[in-house]
């Protein structure tokens, strides 16, 4: 008996693929329990998101049949052997673990994985679909992420334009964004991300200032915010404390006499302006401006890279993590005599199930 993987994901495969196999969390079970039940599986475990649909399970023969299980998950002929991938033993274990930590993802490093990989080791638990084998892989799994998150800085550092923008406006302000107030000149899809990771780390109040008064309402309504007329908008930059500027005017559209007419208002409260329209929306003579803080989208994209170079570097010691715990689990499963966890599995468990950060 063999643990094995068989999936496809970005790397292999176009998104109008991998939608016809997407699979909501609420019927991982079903699709669990169909795939064992029809494709003589003797353990199964289902995870779908937005990058990927990956089976794993045990089962004493899988080449042959991949087909067939992705057949079984869409009820459709459709063929998906061009973009799939097969791995087995230590390999898929392997596989599994780059998975979970983040290592296979469009982001290196991010965590938001590991949320989704253990809620569907859960439902297949819940459901009765996985024993000693899947057990023990996805419990060492878990071990490899705490180990790879406590050892290396593999997730540290902002790697989107938004997540930056947030890294650089808690500089300013010590960390502490629950009380500020920030405003979106514009509505580029850029800006909207930049405000809604602001908003995601508690800013009070969110202002929309737009061409469009209708869509400055309609952005306003998504963040909970209030909408700003245009012509009103530089009124309104008294109360920011953070402005994220994305209009895609061909000109400046906010000047130094602009910000330097408002500060007297503002009675020295830091402002931080994100510009990240291109041709730029601010006049950088306004980073001249005291307790004023402009960063530009090459800023923004400088500490992206940044943070990307320094996540890449820490990826040969998370590969040594992931082979000496694959060569540990694999040494285990070839053992008659293996009656017990691993120490590192034993130590993880309750942390996996009490909720790893996700």
């Amino acid at each position: 008996m063999k643990i094995f993987v068989v999936g496809l994901s970005y790397k292999t495969t176009p998104v109008e693929v991998r939608e016809k196999l997407a699979v909501q969390r609420a019927r991982l079970q079903c699709c669990g329990c169909r795939l064992k039940l029809h494709g003589g599986l003797d353990e199964v475990v289902l995870l779908s998101t937005c990058n990927r649909v990956e089976i794993y399970g045990v089962s004493p023969w899988i080449h042959g049949r991949v087909q067939q299980l992705f057949q079984e998950l869409t009820g459709s002929d459709f063929d998906f052997t061009p973009h799939l991938y097969v791995k087995e033993g230590a390999a898929a274990a392997e596989h599994l673990f780059a998975v979970a930590s983040g290592l296979d993802s469009l982001v290196i490093g991010e965590t938001e994985i590991t949320g989704q990989v253990k809620n569907a080791y859960q439902a297949a638990k819940d459901a009765g679909l996985v024993g000693k084998k899947m057990n023990r892989l996805f419990q060492t799994a878990f071990a490899v992420v705490k180990a790879v998150r406590t050892n290396t800085g593999i997730g540290r550092g902002a790697t989107s334009v938004g997540s930056v923008a947030v890294e650089l406006a808690e500089k300013v302000f010590d960390r502490d964004l629950s009380a500020k107030t920030v405003m979106i000149l514009g509505a580029g899809k850029m800006g909207e991300a930049c405000v809604k990771h602001l908003a995601k780390r508690g800013a009070k109040t969110v202002l929309v200032s737009n061409r469009s008064f209708e869509r400055a309402e309609k952005l306003a309504k998504e963040f909970g915010g209030r909408a700003v007329r245009l012509e009103d908008s530089a009124a309104a930059m008294t109360e920011a404390d953070i402005l994220v500027s994305s209009t895609g005017s061909p000109d400046i559209v906010l000047r130094r006499e602009d910000v330097e007419k408002i500060l007297p208002a503002r009675r020295n409260r830091p402002l931080v302006l994100v510009d990240i329209a291109v041709p730029r929306d601010i006049d950088p003579a306004v980073a001249e401006l005291p307790n004023v803080f402009l960063y530009d989208i090459d800023d923004l994209e400088a500490v992206v890279r940044e943070n990307t170079k320094n996540r890449v570097q820490e990826l040969a010691l998370c590969q040594q993590i992931i082979a000496e715990h694959s060569a540990e689990l694999m040494a285990r499963f070839d053992s008659p005599f293996a009656k017990r966890a691993p120490a590192a599995v034993e130590a993880v468990s309750g942390w996996m199930m009490g909720g790893a950060a996700a």
